[in-house]
């Protein structure tokens, strides 16, 4: 079903236009929309939306888990799990994943726990890592300042007003925030109860979610936009229940409800869509993006052009990092037949992501005479003058010279931008591993326009009943031309520079 992970740049995800998921909206789904604005667009949603033909709760034939099947499998058989970084694999169709429960999303304590609808709903239903579902317990979810909890995907503890909450990936914010508009769409009649519902609903159909929720969630769907994996899934689900997640079809929709466009109507037929709807604002497939190495190395024939430098050591002349032929770069601090303490670092030459709208780390190491390789060494980004530590990837087990592949690491967040990346090196006197790498690659991909160098049209105007194409003067893809002062408009083969007015 599906090969890859939050393959499509977030920046150019909100412009697709799954072919395949034309045939999935039925005509005149959203019809009734067309006119409507604020409240009165939330509820009129809600009436598409409110009815879906669920599967029973739980395993087997017409079950949760054959639903997950559909909705959650990768081609490789591999769960989808957006809650742990942790790889597990379906095995029969129906059948419970060992180590996974079933997760509400939107918790069921919220309505009171009746086995409903919304208890159902697959919009609303992810696997997920048995003891990360635990421990998110039933909190909303909110942006976390204070981490009690953190499996590297999804963070646990307290918000800046003292709320218990859950906070996920940045990979998945803007997923689970349109999943959370739906629920409180699609079920805006419910009766919300408990504390933590009531720290993110209020009762009645308008708002529903609380101001602070409803913005955050809108500035993380404008983040993490809509994707060709969500795309998919939002078909899948549609596919079992018959109804869909408007806020998937049409990423903007949020911003008519709750967010700068609520005074004015909207209209299906031309606004931005993901699903092929159609109208002025749905813009054709661009090619597929193309991955380009950025930086290679192979640390066995050269040193990479890093930088080796000793931040502590046990005494002058002291060098952790030295590069060998046949292992690459190797550090330790096991001199003269001690272990001494010490800290070293490994830097990269810069590396330059700019124009880039996604980009990846990976490596071979191997770790030996360490019992917890990444609670002393680690492996960190540097950037603007500010050092993050990166996580989700695989360490060496620590008691052996097998070398290991890290995986790919995600860099997304410093597309754009001119980055090291740091090898730190830490040993004890009780304990000084050895630590090898042996080759390093990043690889990005680059972002993209019709408009470079583009020739302003000084003939009319851009049709903008029909398709278009929207961009920044710097030529990023943009979703609302209302947010810009200037924008660039491609239709036809034309390019227009346009003043937006308020």
């Amino acid at each position: 079903m599906r090969k890859h992970i939050k393959t499509i740049a977030a920046a150019m995800a909100s412009l697709l236009v799954m072919q395949t998921a034309q045939a999935q909206i039925p005509d005149g789904y959203y019809a009734s929309l067309k006119g409507k604005k604020g409240a009165e667009l939330k509820t009129a949603v809600h009436e598409i939306i409110k009815k879906a033909d669920v599967l029973d709760y739980g395993s087997g034939t017409g079950h949760t888990w054959e639903g997950f099947y559909s909705t959650d499998r990768m081609d490789n058989g591999q769960v989808v799990d957006r809650y742990s970084n942790d790889i597990r694999y379906f095995g029969k169709s129906g059948s419970v994943i060992s180590g996974m429960n079933i997760e509400h999303s939107f918790p069921k304590s919220w309505w009171g726990g009746t086995q409903n609808q919304a208890y159902k709903d697959l919009y609303n239903l992810m696997p997920c890592e048995q003891k990360i579902n635990s421990s998110k317990s039933n909190y909303p979810m909110g942006k976390v300042t204070s981490v009690k909890t953190d499996n590297g995907c999804t963070r646990i503890g307290t918000g800046n007003e003292g709320y218990q909450l859950w906070e996920p990936a940045d990979k998945w914010k803007g997923d689970f925030a349109r999943g959370y508009m739906y629920m409180a769409t699609a079920y805006q009649q419910f009766s919300w109860s408990g504390t933590q519902a009531l720290q993110i609903l209020q009762q009645g159909s308008y708002p529903t979610l609380r101001k602070w929720a409803y913005t955050l969630y809108m500035e993380w769907a404008r983040k993490d936009a809509v994707d060709a994996l969500e795309v998919e899934r939002n078909n899948a689900v549609s596919r079992i229940q018959g109804n869909r997640n408007p806020f998937v079809d049409f990423p903007n929709l949020m911003e008519y409800i709750w967010g700068d466009s609520i005074n004015y109507a909207f209209n299906p037929e031309t606004t931005l869509s993901t699903s092929g709807y159609g109208g002025g604002g749905s813009v054709t497939p661009d090619p597929e993006p193309t991955e380009t190495m950025i930086y290679e190395a192979m640390f066995t024939d050269n040193s990479g052009n890093c930088t080796a430098e000793t931040v502590n050591g046990p005494y002058a002349g002291f060098e952790a990092w030295k590069r060998d032929s046949q292992y690459g770069w190797k550090g330790t601090a096991f001199s003269q037949n001690t272990a001494h303490a010490a800290e070293a670092t490994l830097t990269t030459p810069e590396i330059d992501l700019t124009g880039c709208s996604q980009a990846t780390l990976s490596f071979e190491h191997a770790v030996n005479y360490c019992n917890n390789p990444s609670e002393i060494l680690s492996v960190e980004v540097a950037c603007n003058g500010q050092t993050a530590k990166l996580s989700g990837f695989t360490w060496p087990a620590g008691n052996n010279w097998t070398f290991r592949e890290s995986g790919d690491i995600s860099l997304n967040s410093y597309a754009g931008k001119k980055i090291n990346i740091v090898f730190r090196y830490r040993s004890t006197s009780v304990q000084a591993s050895t630590w090898e790498i042996k080759q390093m690659t990043v690889k990005g991909i680059k972002t993209s326009t019709d408009i470079s160098a583009p020739t302003i049209a000084n003939d009319g105007y851009p049709d903008f009943s029909r398709p278009y194409k929207a961009y920044t003067l710097d030529g990023k893809p943009v979703t609302d031309i209302r947010k810009r002062d200037f924008i660039i408009i491609n239709q036809d083969g034309k390019t227009w520079k346009l003043k937006v007015e308020p």
